[in-house]
């Protein structure tokens, strides 16, 4: 008997060995799609360093004739306005990252408890916008005209705060991974509903939180959509919302000269190919490095629910 269990455990070795071509072509697959996704971050650096020269003779290119910093020195001399963009997406990030995680995970617990009676109706009220949505116009009539968000913080936070996605995640995860006998138990102790999910649940739910709180800042980090639709306030632009403008059109920055100088001569000073490129890398950059840190985070965030074997 012994001996069959252990044919069985080495058939099961063989069947389950990945070949050595089969193991270099994954490794080759991965290596282009690392390189994929690597190459035009490294691209677009490569170009924000490129002078104007080197990009009106060869265009875009890895291999520029020249490089030259003049795009980060105009940054840097508009240091004003970045600052003042980043701040706002800073905070903006912040501030709607708490509230979404708060509303996310509330809501989200409340409806993988069985005992909760309107749950099929919340549930419905949840799934339905996944598919279903009043449009752009709807949304714009009820934030700028009823609530009168416009050029205020509130714009940029309150549409992204809560996403449907997210609220399954967190009810999935809440009903698969949180044991009800933890809950019965607490109960039993004479503990509120709220201190259950505050005192019991969070504690224990480290992963589901760092999955949405880390969609959220990635959320509100690269989003420019919400202050081209509701701000006009210069001192309200995020910084995405800045680099977009400016992808559009560099007069954004002109008709704002902070150096001084007449807006034909800050025109002809200002590097318009290569200071796109350079805003790119400034919002890039931040984000690009808290990632590594949380990659973990996001592979539990997929696998939230998923079948155990």
């Amino acid at each position: 008997m012994a001996k069959d269990m252990d044919d069985l455990q080495i058939d099961s070795a063989k069947m389950n060995r990945i070949r050595p071509v089969t193991n270099a072509g994954f490794n080759t697959l991965f290596v282009v799609l690392a390189a994929l996704a690597i190459l035009p971050v490294i691209f677009v650096f490569i170009i924000s360093i490129s002078s104007e020269d080197s990009i009106r003779q060869v265009g875009y290119s890895f291999f520029p004739r020249s490089l030259s910093a003049s795009a980060y020195k105009f940054l840097w001399n508009e240091r004003s306005t970045i600052l003042q963009a980043l701040l706002i997406s800073a905070s903006v990030t912040l501030l709607g990252t708490l509230m979404g995680l708060v509303l996310t995970t509330t809501m989200g617990y409340v409806l993988s408890r069985p005992s909760f009676k309107l749950k099929g109706f919340y549930t419905w009220v949840v799934f339905i916008p996944m598919i279903f949505n009043g449009g752009m116009l709807a949304s714009y009539v009820v934030n700028a005209n009823i609530l009168n968000l416009r050029n205020s913080l509130g714009a940029l936070i309150f549409p992204l705060a809560v996403s449907s996605f997210n609220i399954i995640v967190c009810k999935t995860f809440f009903r698969s991974t949180i044991p009800d006998s933890i809950i019965e138990s607490a109960k039993i102790d004479g503990a509120s509903q709220l201190r259950i999910f505050t005192t019991v649940v969070l504690p224990i739910s480290t992963p589901v939180l760092a999955t949405i709180a880390l969609f959220l800042t990635f959320g509100y980090w690269n989003d420019w959509f919400q202050s081209s639709l509701y701000i006009t306030n210069p001192k309200l632009v995020s910084l995405q919302a800045l680099l977009n403008n400016m992808m559009r059109n560099l007069d954004y920055i002109a008709k704002n000269p902070s150096a001084g100088l007449s807006m034909q001569q800050y025109r002809n000073q200002m590097p318009s190919e290569s200071v796109r490129m350079a805003i790119a890398v400034v919002i890039v950059v931040p984000i690009a490095c808290a990632y590594p840190f949380f990659q973990k985070y996001f592979i539990s965030g997929l696998t939230i629910g998923a079948v155990k074997g």
